[in-house]
């Protein structure tokens, strides 16, 4: 049985012929050794036919078809002109070895050509490798190696392409930023309040927010010094008037000791730190809220931002969020307990990272497993329309729909007022995200263009006006007089369509009349048979 060997290269496809062997030679081994000298291997396997590629691009589409097990219309003429055809009904004498069993299995579906992949042909096909330059001869030096890069720099660009405006990994350092960034502003907030307590420790009771109480001591430094006359100051920073009076109150009667000015220095300069981390964080969470709308926008407003990117971090890509289903997206983030339920045959958690959401939270104690189970579809959902929906620039419409589905399941929970059907919900939101794009097409119009237009117009008669200088205003009253030919040409052919249609109309109706007479004849004539026939009966 023939052997032909297909070889894909990055400048061409090329066919080789394997002679002289047996299926009972068929001997891994023997040609593993035999494939380093192209003297033996060269007696063996020869080139049949080399079609070369036309360009890098269709090298490069080529490849990306072959890589995902398609089928090229070039490849399938290399392959039926170059190789003998099977006849019908029977079996092929000889068979194609392919390096990649989902291309074997598409040639012999399309083409009926017989093709196996295994250990002894991937041999062969690693000895026509390694001697490719031998076999083809219009191939100089450094040909193929120049194309191989080429194509490998290709292939890997286009693989490595993606839409800038949707990197959901943006999404995904952002949140784990803000996480470690929330637990650091924290310990240093403390840090800060335990440091500065020793000099001012009722300043504590008074202010409650770390923000606010590292600015206070950044500017309070020393509380010997805090007179009356720093209270409008105060009230800048805290707000509230009454609290900057008890501040300075406070300062006056303190129990705290007194700090070095080295010490009041560093503890400044701390309080400084924290406070540009706090202003970082609220930096990084606008930022984080802008990608989201970005990346996705109707999971954002159906659970909000924060929870929606953890969900994406947890998943790993919002791809494979979109991938998981619904009862899996409920419990992420609770694995722990999940795998400790399992092995414990205890009860399952019925939430993880949804906990966070305010649904959640305002759902009563017996329904927050409903809730959650609830709420996660609707996730799933957002999250199916955000990764694989078509549309340019996303659209919350879906996201808003879902929402209001939530807060009607909640009422349903408490108060059992009936939810709208999810097909009727769907409906609406796909008419509002249509009316939406139509509004964002009309707004892109650039009224600019219009306007320059009408100048460049304007302008274009007046040269005209100008070229015919001896006469100018004959010019115009030649154009007004077409103008008016033109309107009445217009109203004449209408004033034409108009009676057209109303004798058309008439003549309708009169051909109505005709066979509604006839059909009250007819009627008439039936019901005086009927008179006559009952007559006739009641005489006899």
């Amino acid at each position: 049985m023939a052997l032909f060997l297909l070889y894909e290269s990055a400048s061409g496809y090329a066919l080789f012929e394997a002679h002289g062997l047996d299926e009972i030679g068929q001997n891994t081994e023997a040609v593993r050794n035999s494939v380093s000298d192209l003297n033996r291997f060269g007696k063996v396997v020869k080139l049949r036919s080399f079609n070369p590629f036309t360009s890098a691009l269709d090298a490069l589409t080529q490849c990306n078809a072959i890589s995902e097990g398609i089928l090229t219309d070039e490849l399938r003429t290399v392959v039926e002109t170059n190789l003998p055809k099977p006849k019908e009904g029977k079996k092929a004498k000889f068979s194609l070895g392919v390096a990649d069993p989902k291309i074997g299995s598409q040639i012999s579906e399309l083409t009926k050509i017989p093709c196996q992949s295994n250990e002894f042909v991937l041999e062969l096909i690693r000895g026509v490798r390694l001697h490719f330059d031998r076999f083809v001869s219009d191939l100089k030096s450094g040909d193929l190696e120049k194309a191989q890069l080429g194509l490998g720099h290709s292939y890997s660009r286009a693989k490595v392409k993606f839409n800038v405006n949707r990197v959901d990994n943006m999404v995904i350092q952002a949140i784990f930023l803000l996480d470690t960034l929330d637990k650091d502003i924290n310990s240093f907030s403390m840090r800060v309040r335990e440091w500065y307590s020793w000099h001012f420790p009722e300043l504590v009771k008074i202010v409650n927010d770390n923000y606010l109480y590292a600015k206070l001591t950044k500017f309070i430094e020393d509380k010997s010094k805090l007179t009356e006359d720093k209270i409008s100051d105060l009230t800048d920073i805290v707000g509230d008037e009454d609290k900057a009076k008890e501040i300075v109150e406070a300062a006056k009667a303190s129990m705290g000791q007194d700090l070095s000015p080295v010490d009041l220095i560093n503890v400044q300069q701390f309080a400084q730190r924290v406070m540009d981390l706090s202003e970082y964080r609220r930096k990084l969470y606008d930022y984080l809220v802008t990608k989201m709308s970005d990346i996705a926008p109707n999971l954002a407003s159906l659970i909000g931002e924060v929870v929606g990117a953890r969900l994406i971090s947890h998943a790993g890509s919002l791809t494979n969020l979109a991938k998981c289903p619904s009862s899996t997206l409920q419990i992420l983030g609770a694995e722990k307990a999940l795998f400790r339920a399992l092995k414990t045959k205890g009860n399952t958690p019925k939430y993880g990272l949804i906990f966070h959401s305010s649904f959640i939270g305002r759902a009563s104690a017996k329904n927050k497993g409903r809730m959650a189970r609830y709420l996660a579809n609707k996730c799933s959902i957002a999250s199916r329309i955000d990764c694989f929906s078509e549309r340019e620039k996303g659209t919350t419409a879906f996201g808003e729909k879902l929402r209001e589905q939530v807060e009607e399941r909640l009422d349903f929970y408490d108060k059992g007022v009936a939810p709208r059907k999810n097909i009727d919900v769907m409906r609406s939101a796909m008419e509002s995200a249509d009316n939406k794009d139509t509004e964002m097409e009309t707004e892109e119009v650039p009224l600019e263009a219009s306007s320059k237009k009408a100048k460049k117009k304007k302008q274009k008669d007046d040269a005209v006006d100008n070229a015919n200088g001896d006469a100018p205003e004959d010019h115009k009253s030649e154009k007004k007089k077409k103008k008016e030919k033109r309107k009445v040409d217009q109203e004449l052919e209408l004033d034409d369509g108009a009676n057209e249609v109303a004798s058309e109309t008439k003549k309708k109706k009169k051909k109505k009349d005709k066979k509604d007479d006839e059909s009250e004849v007819v009627e008439a004539a039936v019901e005086t048979k009927k008179k006559k026939k009952s007559k006739s009966k009641d005489d006899e």
